[in-house]
């Protein structure tokens, strides 16, 4: 377990602590959602600019909370100018990265929101790649999604991501995770949301569940369920706990090897949550949820790349309700350099074919974005911690 956060003040965004200490203080729970409604829609006002709140609630407010415990500190575009990587610091010091990915399909019609090619491209990072979907068929245009963070660092150890080398340092709020998106919000509007950035969502369970259900609410932020996806390498209780708890939110699993021996190399926590009821939970989600399972799957050169973990693949994902995003690794930064290569020119396209012709499952190969700015979750943290140790 992380060492235990405390913060003071409280970001008005931490949804149980405005709740406990309004109920303390005797303000009425409808003043919850006129001060979270109000700020949502004019995120720099003041406490006092909010119609109708209570004195009692301005009160508490100015007492314990602030509009914002987060800051961005650093801010790189990409020189295409379709991503943008923010580095927020966070009040005791420690940082996370947001990544707002813009696309332009202006001039095409969308697919269905059902069919495999209506996925948003992302970045080619570790952790930072899912499909998003879009619904109907009207013209295409310009969307940006964000990549949120959960936590500072993560536990799960994967040795391919640059967020894994930094170990699980903390959980972030509920109000932290939704400042992300404020603060995406005023560079560009924000269309998907993916839980793909810094640690391992399903770990931070109740806070996550908070910020989503804030995110798509109707009064505050109005994010479709389905624009929100929420990522995980396979915390089986959790999955299996997702569709009642956040109905219509998209799943996306972090698979990246087809066999146990081999997830359990370069994912090690897949050495608690074996592939095999990893799967059955999996099965578990898509007959409840109703909704189709996104397969992260990052091709690494010479290790999971070849025909064989094709194979091994398509038999592992077939008859099950899946899109599977072909991620080419994206270099991540290392004091002692990579360790892993992107696949040959030629190897994703091969892998793509055994899946879709021999198994019929559903696979798209993820659009690179931000390459030239440490497009992979992690990276600018690691970066900039590594130019203040010069």
């Amino acid at each position: 377990m992380p060492p235990q956060r405390k913060l003071s003040p409280q970001s008005v965004w931490d949804v149980a602590a405005v709740q406990q200490a309004f109920q303390e203080a005797g303000v009425k729970p409808v003043n919850t959602s006129r001060l979270w409604g109000y700020l949502a829609r004019h995120p720099n006002a003041s406490w006092s600019d909010i119609p109708d709140l209570p004195k009692a609630a301005v009160a508490v407010l100015e007492k314990g909370f602030a509009m914002f415990t987060t800051t961005v500190t650093g801010r790189k575009v990409s020189s295409d100018g379709n991503t943008t990587k923010l580095l927020v610091t966070l009040q005791d010091g420690m940082q996370v990265e947001a990544v707002i990915m813009t696309y332009d399909n202006t001039g095409r019609y969308q697919l269905p929101s059902d069919d495999p090619e209506d996925c948003a491209p992302l970045p080619s990072s570790a952790s930072c790649t899912a499909a998003s979907t879009t619904a109907g068929t009207a013209k295409g245009n310009i969307r940006s999604t964000l990549c949120v963070s959960s936590q500072v660092g993560c536990q799960m150890g994967c040795t391919f991501c640059s967020t894994g080398t930094m170990g699980l340092l903390g959980n972030l709020t509920c109000g932290e995770i939704l400042e992300q998106l404020i603060h995406a919000r005023a560079v560009t509007p924000i269309r998907n949301i993916v839980f793909m950035g810094m640690g391992e969502p399903l770990n931070n369970y109740e806070e996550v569940r908070h910020a989503v259900s804030m995110m798509t609410d109707a009064r505050f932020f109005g994010m479709a369920r389905h624009k929100v996806t929420i990522s995980t390498v396979g915390i089986i209780p959790r999955i299996k706990q997702l569709p009642d708890d956040l109905p219509g939110v998209s799943l996306a699993l972090s698979l990246h090897a087809p066999n146990q021996t081999l997830r359990s190399e370069i994912v090690p926590s897949a050495r608690a949550y074996k592939l095999e009821r990893l799967m059955e939970a999996v099965q578990v989600y898509e007959q409840r949820s109703g909704l189709r399972v996104f397969v992260e799957y990052v091709m690494l050169a010479g290790v999971n790349d070849g025909e064989q973990q094709a194979l091994e693949l398509g038999e592992l994902l077939q008859g099950h309700n899946v899109l599977v995003n072909l991620i080419p690794w994206n270099p991540v930064y290392s004091t002692d350099g990579p360790k892993f290569s992107a696949p040959a020119p030629g190897s994703v396209e091969r892998f793509s074919q055994v899946l879709k012709e021999q198994y019929g499952v559903f696979c798209t190969v993820r659009q690179e974005m931000g390459q030239d700015i440490s497009g992979a979750c992690g990276q600018l943290v690691i970066e900039a911690a590594a130019m203040r140790a010069q």
